[in-house]
């Protein structure tokens, strides 16, 4: 079962989180702590919203995300942040009801897409994907500044 995530799904939520950077391989780059994250989905100002699959009571993977906007189409897009399905939950179908909804929303609210990003060589993540008629953006090339270049930047 899908629905939206609820302040009491907030600690399954951020153990899935640190499990997904355990299966990217980077889990000492996961810094989330209940905290934040509550503040983020229930806070006075949410910017992050979010969704979360269930098999019987327990939380099993979710999908957190924000808006974004297109200029190009002057609407509004979904972002998604990160979407995980616990391993023995996969091939349930429980990540694809997840994107669906998510895809739902977009059509519901009128928004121009729904956009993410995936590691290179996770060859099962971007074989479902495309399986779902997604698209990979390989004329773009993703950049971020953090950290210590940030705030060299930033000064």
């Amino acid at each position: 079962m899908i629905r939206r995530i609820a302040e009491a799904d907030v600690p399954a939520v951020v153990s899935l989180v640190h499990e997904l950077a355990d299966y990217e391989k980077a889990p000492e780059q996961c810094h989330l702590t209940e905290e934040q994250l509550r503040t983020a989905l229930f806070g006075p100002a949410p910017a992050l919203f979010g969704h979360v699959a269930e098999s019987g009571d327990e939380v099993v993977g979710f999908a957190l995300w924000f808006l974004n906007y297109s200029t190009w189409e002057g609407r509004h897009g979904v972002y998604l942040e990160d979407l995980y399905v616990r391993p023995e939950q996969r091939g349930s179908g429980l990540g694809k009801a997840l994107l669906r909804t998510l895809a739902g929303e977009c059509a519901e609210r009128g928004y121009a897409r729904l956009e993410w990003s995936v590691l290179n060589w996770n060859e099962p993540a971007i074989r479902f994907y495309k399986a779902v008629g997604a698209v990979p953006m390989d004329e773009w090339t993703t950049f971020r500044l953090t950290g210590s270049a940030l705030r060299d930047f930033a000064a």
